[in-house]
């Protein structure tokens, strides 16, 4: 009798741990989905990219930037930065400023259609995702962040650049 109970809770636990692997690549593909909606309905109402929108956003909240500073407040690399203000820029969004004696150092600022823009845009996904967590305690946070490592560790794109 025992052997049968033990069968069936080992039968049980494989179905739980099935219909949970299930509900998690669920979830990463609304996830998946919700940016992918976010940012067609981007480019199509105002023809920008999430990132663009993103870094129209950090100019319009802590005025002119140097690109490293952009990027650290959209949370990309510095190199995709650039390919992002060529973008803005091309559409008359932002424009770079030399600033400086040193012509080396850029600054990046909104033009009035950039302006424009970030205060009519919608907010970035990723700000919603930010107030969201505020609303957790620091243990939720700290099991949230530790389990996405893990997903990302076991999908082995760690080193992936991020945009």
């Amino acid at each position: 009798m025992s052997q049968e109970n033990s069968d069936v809770s080992g039968e049980n636990m494989e179905d739980i741990h099935t219909i949970r692997t299930k509900e998690i690549i669920y979830a990463i593909r609304r996830l998946m989905q919700a940016g992918e909606h976010y940012t067609k309905e981007l480019n199509k109402i105002y023809n920008v990219s999430a990132a663009q929108i993103n870094c129209l956003i950090a100019l319009r909240e802590n005025g002119p930037l140097s690109p490293s500073q952009i990027a650290w407040h959209v949370m990309v690399n510095s190199s995709t930065v650039t390919g992002i203000i060529d973008r803005l820029e091309k559409k008359g969004l932002v424009q770079r400023l030399r600033v400086s004696h040193d012509r080396r150092v850029i600054t990046v600022e909104l033009t009035n259609n950039g302006q424009i823009l970030a205060e009519n845009a919608p907010p970035p996904i990723q700000r919603k995702i930010i107030d969201g967590l505020k609303k957790l305690s620091s243990d939720e946070i700290d099991d949230i962040a530790l389990t996405l490592k893990r997903l990302i560790d076991m999908l082995d794109v760690q080193d992936l650049d991020v945009t």
